[in-house]
């Protein structure tokens, strides 16, 4: 088995954690590519370092090594090669990580074939101008997060649903999550948990000033239209997975829609959606 290693080596134990993965790779005979930024940090024998992108190619699984914020941004390249990953936490909260930095010894089971694969829905964004060309796309993971650019004034945002309008949204923003990215910002904004394993589109205003503010889960098939209400210098944004915030310029709008590929997480462990909600969100 080929195994792509990428560690986030910004986070405090994640160059010891990624030390202690690589041994246990070795001891399950494992071909080990690791990404080609971590080559100053190790001298491993019979280990791969290549870029990003070569890695995943090339594998057949991929372990990263962080918080949320690594898988996710790990968990896009993977979806994107048709490739399983695994997360592993060395981070805080870790809600997206399949093991705990204690639990390596588990990696024998993914050789075993000890494992499952949870296929977690994706959103895919798509940025257009006036002249209606799309200018920009993403995917997404947990969510797509419209705001100000500079955080001075509320702005007024119209969300559409298959060509209906749904709200005038006045206030901070608005937020669209995927289940997965329903315990993440959706969440703080008082949006709905949502379990994994049911695709929908989920709408969370962010500080609305209207007397409609609720969340509103839509169906998976529905194609969310975005833009700013009023043709203004609102300096309308969208940022997806937590990266860097595109503008959206005026005359343009933003679609959203399920997407076309699919994040496919490894789990070893047995635990149910409710007692990694139970473990990570209530107990932490």
């Amino acid at each position: 088995m080929k195994v792509a290693v990428i560690p986030n080596l910004t986070r405090e134990y994640a160059l010891k954690t990624t030390d202690e993965v690589v041994l246990q790779l070795k001891k399950y005979g494992a071909e080990i590519l690791i990404v080609d930024y971590a080559a100053e940090e190790y001298s491993f024998d019979d280990v791969v370092f290549e870029t990003v992108d070569n890695a995943v190619k090339q594998c057949d699984a991929v372990i990263a090594i962080g918080g949320d914020g690594t898988i996710l941004h790990s968990g896009k390249i993977a979806a994107l090669y048709g490739k399983p990953i695994l997360g592993i936490n060395s981070g805080k909260l870790g809600f997206m990580a399949g093991l705990e930095r204690n639990e390596l010894d588990l990696l024998s089971k993914l050789f075993e074939g000890e494992y499952s694969v949870d296929k977690r829905m994706m959103l895919d964004v798509m940025i257009f101008d006036e002249s209606g060309m799309c200018v920009h796309r993403f995917n997404c993971i947990n969510d797509a997060v419209f705001v100000r650019r500079v955080n001075r004034t509320i702005i007024e945002v119209t969300v559409e649903s298959n060509g209906r309008l749904v709200n005038n949204y006045w206030g901070d923003g608005v937020i669209f999550a995927t289940p997965t990215g329903s315990t993440a910002y959706s969440l703080s904004a008082g949006g709905p948990v949502v379990a994994p394993t049911i695709d929908s589109i989920i709408l969370t205003p962010i500080c609305n000033h209207s007397l409609f503010s609720h969340p509103i889960v839509f169906r998976p098939d529905e194609r969310m239209l975005v833009y700013a209400t009023k043709d203004d210098e609102t300096e309308l944004c969208v940022s997806c997975d937590g990266e860097p915030p595109v503008s959206i310029g005026a005359g343009c709008s933003v679609v959203v829609q399920k997407a076309e590929l699919a994040a496919d997480f490894i789990r070893i462990k047995s635990d149910s959606f409710i007692e990694i909600l139970n473990s990570k969100m209530l107990h932490p």
